[in-house]
């Protein structure tokens, strides 16, 4: 779900701020400001989904393969990047300011990362009180998500995304999915290990180990498309808990790296689901 009010099309700047990351640019576009160029752009309706990105944006390629020649053409006031891409930070500094915001990191819990890189972000790009307008909506948010988790009495849920007909990511630990899901009283059935991006990747019979009593959650998008179908034909899917009282939701794709609106989104999606799955 998306809190803000439409971007304005000003630029932050002469040559415009571009990101190197999609929670930034988002953030950027809840602070309503819109980036002069985001890498993978054409990706962005497929993992971002929400906010829309304004046609008149450019795409600097993928993260691993960023267009230098069109990034110096732009002429950039600044560039957001992540310690994951330092190593194009020489690179990069030729043609602008570079300023690296760190959302996911060892010990690190990433929604409350993503709180204090978001004010960072307002007063690097002119909008300081418009962040602190946007995380008060976010706490506001988050608060009446809580409360109609409490009226829910949910059980514990656990929230993947399939790898394969075999393997899935299931999320929890210090990562975005798991910090919201804390922040909304929801108690998460997954107790094992989870990097500081916020999942592991488990064999599907690993579910086996969940408590008899979770909820499943799976973020699309279904991969491969048919796996449920498949999964139906599977003496272990069949034999879950959480299948055997079809207590399994999907949801529509959420972007698991971004910041504070992803997590608003995740939020809000888990919380209808939950609440269609309990009438």
């Amino acid at each position: 779900m998306a809190i803000s009010s439409a971007p304005t099309m000003t630029r932050a700047g002469d040559g415009g701020v571009v990101s190197l990351d999609y929670g930034l640019a988002s953030t950027m576009l809840a602070l309503g400001a819109v980036p002069r160029a985001v890498v993978s752009l054409r990706n962005w309706g497929e993992w971002v989904v929400v906010p829309t990105m304004p046609p008149d944006v450019v795409d600097l390629g993928t993260s691993s393969e960023i267009n230098l020649e069109v990034l110096t053409s732009i002429r950039p006031s600044l560039i957001l990047s992540t310690p994951f891409l330092a190593a194009l930070d020489e690179k990069l500094s030729r043609i602008a300011p570079v300023e690296r915001f760190t959302i996911y990191a060892e010990h690190a819990e990433a929604l409350d990362c993503s709180y204090a890189e978001t004010l960072r972000l307002g007063t690097m790009i002119g909008r300081p009180q418009e962040a602190k307008a946007f995380l008060s909506l976010a706490d506001a948010t988050f608060d009446r998500l809580r409360e109609r988790t409490k009226s829910l009495s949910s059980p514990p849920i656990a929230v993947i995304n399939f790898i394969d007909n075999r393997h899935a990511r299931i999320y929890g630990g210090p990562g975005l999915f798991g910090g919201a899901m804390r922040r909304i009283g929801l108690d998460n059935a997954w107790k094992g290990e989870a990097s500081y991006w916020g999942f592991q990747t488990i064999g599907l019979e690993q579910l086996a180990e969940l408590d008899e009593e979770a909820h499943l959650i799976i973020v699309s998008p279904l991969l491969p498309p048919d796996v449920l179908t498949q999964l139906s034909q599977s003496p272990l899917w069949t034999s879950l808990p959480f299948v055997k009282r079809q207590r399994i939701s999907v949801i529509p794709g959420v972007l698991m790296f971004g910041m504070v609106q992803e997590a608003l989104r995740f939020s809000t999606l888990v919380v209808d689901a939950l609440e269609t799955a309990a009438r």
